[in-house]
Formats: C-alpha cells, structure tokens, sequence
C-alpha cells in the first residue's frame, strides 16, 4: 500500500482505503521498506491532519502498521533498478517495494502509480478496485 492510501486509511476509519488495509492485513501481507514507513510517518505528522485526527492517533496508526507490516529490505541502488520508473520519481520506493517482496499487487490512491496497471505484471489498484478483486 503506499502512502497516500494508509494516509487515507489513518484519518477516516469508514473509508474505502481503510477498508483496503483491513482486508490486506487479515488475509494478506502488508510489506513495507525504511523508506515507505519514514515517508508514511513524515506525511502524517503534517499539522494539515491535525483537524481530522489529534497527532498522537496518528502516531499510534504508524506504529500500527508498524506492527503488522513485514519489514523488507529496499536499497537506494533497488529503487534506481525500478524501470520502468514513475512519472513521480519519489514514488518509485513503492516500485522496488513490489521487487523486493515480490508483492502479488500494489494498492494505490496516487494517479501517478495506477496508470502504470499492471507493472511488471503486478496489478497496481485503488483500494476500491482492491476490495472487489478479492471478492
């Protein structure tokens, strides 16, 4: 999942992408690397969301996922190697994430990820699009 659905997942816990992460955490793996937790963390800590959630609950969903993910090692050289690259070449951490795990679909919300459907040959969804591929 990348940042900007486990950013959607955090601030409303009745939405779609929350909805995504609860199904991918119960009958999946959530994967994540140093680079897409730092940037999960750095995102929410943005006083912007302080009107949708107080910082501390925003800290305890990081630390959440935290504890449900499975840390995967992603090197600076891997994220050089993830061709084709993004258009957003910050988004890329999420493209050697998938290499690196071998991830079986990558959940996005950003435009610049999902039109590389499919990558690699790697599904790339929304979290809408997730939910109905598993049902």
């Amino acid at each position: 999942m990348d940042t900007s659905t486990l950013v959607g997942a955090a601030l409303r816990v009745d939405s779609v992408p929350y909805q995504a992460f609860k199904l991918a955490i119960s009958q999946g793996e959530l994967c994540v690397s140093a680079a897409t937790i730092g940037e999960l963390e750095k995102v929410l800590r943005r006083p912007k969301f302080d009107r949708y959630l107080p910082s501390g609950v925003r800290k305890e969903f990081v630390e959440l996922v935290r504890s449900v993910a499975h840390l995967v090692p992603v090197s600076a050289h891997d994220e050089a190697e993830a061709v084709p690259a993004c258009r957003d070449s910050k988004d890329n951490l999420f493209l050697a994430l998938v290499v690196a795990c071998d991830a079986d679909v990558l959940v996005s919300s950003d435009a610049d990820l999902l039109v590389l459907h499919p990558w690699r040959g790697v599904p790339i969804f929304s979290p809408a699009d997730f939910l109905l591929s598993s049902q």
